[in-house]
């Protein structure tokens, strides 16, 4: 059972490329706050970034992309647009500000945990003892990071540890529809990435416009743009890259997932060399950050890892 989950480096690669570039992205993140940036901004900049690019790739590739859209995929992914993206990284960015860099990472990290809950609560499906395992241990980082006294430097109470763990759920509500979407139509990976960040474009300018915070987001300090434009295409270039490790023919999730959900060990790192004037990285954060990886690792991939140690 080892060798069926055996993948080529290519796939290694692939599933790594992500799990560098969004370790990286939250440091591009939280200089851009630093420097005068908000949440809304920073969600602005990424989202037009993202689909930009996923419409000029759509563009290379084919010339009659969404032709076989309906309504209802439409709404699908309008939803998961909503939930996954426009609230998801609203909470996130907010999260990068309060808590700091490397902490806001390993709780966001916690994702699967409410894909799971969701998973066992609407679709059916039964929780393995591993699963129940990998929760433990991810709850556990967690509680380790709300005490570890690290991150963001001027330092932040323990309650507003749940702005990644709000971010966590609406990324796991978002994954979940857009699964619904990608398996009851034909709508490509590509078309569903794009589909997603142009809905999550309109929600974010129409609440910018109904809140009256245009000026707000066109206001920012010049320099925060250029940080939240390379965060934007940092996560673009992740994404793809994470749908060619899913999509290579030896491309086995138990592989991929644990190595792209080792974001937050390089968040972790990189902040420690280059946030040192923000935030503190303390042995906590490191242990919570670990625990965090290791148990999101139990969670989506338990049994096949356990397989494959011979365990």
């Amino acid at each position: 059972m080892a060798d069926a989950l055996a993948a080529p480096p290519i796939v290694y690669a692939l599933a790594l490329v992500p799990a560098l570039l969004w370790g990286f992205s939250p440091i591009l993140s939280k200089r851009g706050m630093a420097a005068g940036g908000t949440s809304l901004q920073a969600s602005v900049t990424v989202v037009v970034v993202d689909s930009t690019l996923f419409l000029i790739a759509l563009a290379v590739q084919s010339g009659d992309a969404f032709a076989g859209l309906t309504m209802e995929t439409l709404g699908v992914f309008v939803l998961a647009g909503v939930f996954g993206t426009a609230l998801g990284r609203l909470a996130t960015f907010t999260g990068v500000d309060r808590v700091g860099a490397s902490v806001n990472s390993a709780g966001v990290s916690a994702r699967p945990l409410f894909a799971t809950m969701l998973a066992v609560a609407f679709l059916g499906e039964s929780a393995s003892l591993s699963t129940v395992v990998g929760i433990v241990v991810l709850v556990a980082g967690l509680a380790s990071l709300a005490l570890a006294k690290g991150g963001d430097i001027s330092g932040w109470e323990p309650y507003e540890l749940l702005f990644p763990i709000a971010a966590a759920a609406f990324f796991a509500v978002g994954n979940v529809l857009r699964r619904y979407g990608l398996t009851s139509s034909d709508v490509t990976s590509l078309e569903a990435v794009a589909l997603n960040e142009l809905a999550a474009m309109a929600v974010l300018f129409g609440y910018a416009i109904a809140r009256g915070r245009v000026g707000e987001v066109l206001g920012s300090p010049r320099e925060t743009w250029g940080y939240f434009a390379a965060s934007g295409t940092i996560t673009a270039v992740a994404l793809l890259s994470l749908f060619a490790a899913f999509a290579h023919p030896e491309g086995v999730v138990a592989v991929v997932d644990p190595l792209a959900a080792t974001a937050p060990l390089f968040t972790t790192v990189f902040a420690f060399f280059l946030l040192g004037d923000l935030e503190r990285v303390t042995r906590g954060v490191v242990v919570g950050a670990a625990l965090v990886v290791l148990g999101v690792a139990l969670v989506t991939s338990g049994p096949a890892l356990l397989a494959t140690l011979g365990l």
